[in-house]
């Protein structure tokens, strides 16, 4: 007898907490960096460099789960991913040296990002063409409570407890979505054995997904797009903590306020897919990006602003960021009926390795104000409108 169908809305809350790993780990640990400085001897801003390996290996593991899932189905590369996670969690909190912290970070990353694979490739395997861009936003919306609690139930842990601490909750809350998975979410996606896990075939299948116009203009645009949310990550903490010089605590609570962007974003997007297609709502969520962006450079620039400001600045790019990465997604992958899978790992490959080189530019200014990112926010949002703009993706889609 086979097991029932689960409803629509398990499948979204389930795939919705897959995708709440990703800023869980990022997010969470962001209040304990002076703490961690101090642990291990160091700067915050050596410590952000966990950040930075983070997503690095966030990109660059995405490229191999994507071949793994088309040829072996959707469950198991995700339980063995995520069991890598969860090692690399009991790493992080034992690590003695900053050095290792940052390794055992990008180990993490390299288990976690299958997670954001498999989401985007089973959105595609229980929902038609038509409902993903809704159902991205959706997810997207469960997504945007992660940066809304995380910094807080960071900021209790990390008071009441060693930052270790931390990472040992992570491990514990993975391990729980997985045994939802395994009794909820059955496997619908029929593995198919003909995709090769040689590196000639791979390279091929990522070859023939390239050529698609569609495909690398709106993943090199919601890229560069995605790359002001780095910057964000990574610059913001030095920013609040020690250009203003606000409180661990209210640290937190900011963050939280500036999340409530991607809710909005998100809450927008759905209301307007209603009337508007997707192409055209990326477009002026990107063009508002961009706007709002170079506001804040000339403003950053001329030290116009105060905390409130700059928060409020970094609000609208969430709000932006809410409207476009959903959309983007959706349109990028609309194209492909096959190697989903592939065509999946390689969309969140390049938008995780540009947005990490992006925000490891922050580490190359001696500096501790909000210019540098105001720089590089500019220029990530600028080159993701130009990428629009010049490659016109209305080439008619092409099945691999």
């Amino acid at each position: 007898m086979s097991a029932p169908k689960p409803s629509r809305t398990l499948i979204i809350f389930i795939l919705g907490a897959f995708d709440t790993i990703a800023p869980l780990t990022i997010d969470m640990y962001l209040p304990a960096f002076s703490q961690m400085a101090a642990d291990f001897g160091t700067t915050t801003a050596r410590v952000s460099l966990s950040l930075t390996s983070y997503f690095i290996g966030l990109g660059l593991g995405q490229v191999f789960y994507g071949p793994l899932l088309d040829r072996y189905g959707r469950h198991k590369p995700l339980y063995y991913g995520m069991a890598l996670y969860v090692i690399a969690c009991i790493g992080c909190a034992l690590a003695t040296s900053v050095e290792m912290f940052i390794a055992f970070r990008l180990v993490q990353a390299l288990g976690c990002c299958v997670s954001a694979v498999g989401v985007r490739a089973m959105v595609r395997d229980y929902f038609s063409i038509e409902e993903s861009p809704k159902i991205f936003s959706m997810l997207m919306l469960i997504l945007s409570v992660s940066p809304l609690l995380a910094p807080s139930l960071g900021s209790v842990i990390t008071s009441n407890l060693h930052w270790s601490w931390v990472f040992y909750i992570l491990a514990f809350i993975v391990i729980v979505i997985l045994i939802i998975t395994h009794l909820y979410l059955p496997e619908v996606y029929k593995p198919d054995t003909g995709v090769s896990l040689k590196l000639k075939p791979m390279l091929r299948t990522y070859g023939e997904i390239l050529r698609n116009r569609k495909f690398i203009v709106y993943t090199l645009a919601s890229s560069f797009s995605i790359g002001g949310l780095f910057v964000y990550l990574a610059g913001s903490t030095v920013i609040l903590l020690d250009q203003f010089k606000v409180t661990p605590a209210f640290y937190a609570i900011l963050f939280a306020l500036q999340s409530v962007g991607l809710i909005v974003g998100n809450n927008l997007n759905i209301r307007f897919l209603r009337k508007v297609k997707a192409s055209q709502l990326f477009k002026v969520a990107l063009t508002i990006q961009m706007c709002s962006a170079l506001l804040f450079l000339i403003g950053a620039g001329l030290n116009w602003y105060g905390v409130y400001a700059t928060v409020g600045f970094f609000f609208v790019l969430l709000t932006c960021l809410g409207m476009t990465f959903p959309n983007s997604s959706a349109l990028a992958l609309a194209p492909f009926t096959n190697n989903i899978g592939s065509a999946s790992s390689l969309l969140g490959c390049v938008q995780i390795g540009i947005g990490g080189l992006i925000s490891a530019s922050i580490g190359l200014f001696n500096t501790q104000t909000s210019l540098p990112v105001a720089l590089m926010i500019a220029l990530s949002a600028v080159a993701a409108w130009i990428t629009l703009l010049i490659g016109k993706p209305e080439a008619k889609p092409i099945e691999v």
